[in-house]
């Protein structure tokens, strides 16, 4: 926990650090004599045709994630991996956080309060869960936008190595709680 000066510092930092990289910007801009309204706006603009261009594959993935958690194959497909799991002492309870993980933050997350919800956060299981958030990423998710937003196709390649860093995640999540909280 930090100290009370400790805190103070950190939020004078935080409220003195933007305004000042503002103002840098500002200055940098009149010095290079740049037109800084204008490349504002076009950079806004760039932008907005951007995210305009993500709505459809946004709503896709998450139309797609919906249908999969609601129809109950992320429980499933956990029934099918427990044998494996207790083999490696990955906790029971993770595993549809483990499953949901990589398809949708908000679904994780939503998985994550239902594990904490009904075992102890300082438990083996709740340390894995918050340990498993916080060291794997929404892959499927992410590779999705991104490769929209420069139109094109992801190559297998980045799909297997997407999948290996979050088998990597989980694995390694159930294996640091054990060496560091054990």
């Amino acid at each position: 926990m930090l100290s009370t000066s400790e805190r103070t510092n950190a939020m004078n930092f935080g409220d003195i650090f933007v305004p000042a990289l503002m103002v840098f910007i500002l200055c940098y801009g009149l010095v290079k004599k740049v037109d800084i309204v204008n490349v504002f706006c076009e950079g806004a603009t760039e932008n907005l045709k951007i995210a305009v261009g993500l709505i459809p594959m946004l709503i896709l993935l998450m139309t797609a994630v919906g249908m999969f958690t609601s129809s109950g194959a992320a429980d499933i497909i956990a029934k099918l991996l427990r044998p494996v799991t207790t083999f490696l002492g990955f906790p029971e309870e993770c595993i549809p956080l483990a499953i949901v993980r990589p398809i949708s933050g908000s679904g994780a997350l939503a998985c994550l309060e239902t594990i904490l919800s009904s075992v102890s956060p300082d438990s083996y299981s709740g340390r894995v869960a918050s340990v498993l958030m916080g060291s794997t990423e929404t892959t499927f998710y992410t590779i999705a936008v991104y490769f929209s937003a420069i139109k094109q196709k992801a190559y297998p390649s980045v799909f297997a190595a997407a999948c290996l860093s979050d088998l990597m995640g989980f694995v390694f999540s159930a294996l640091a709680v054990r060496l560091f909280f054990s």
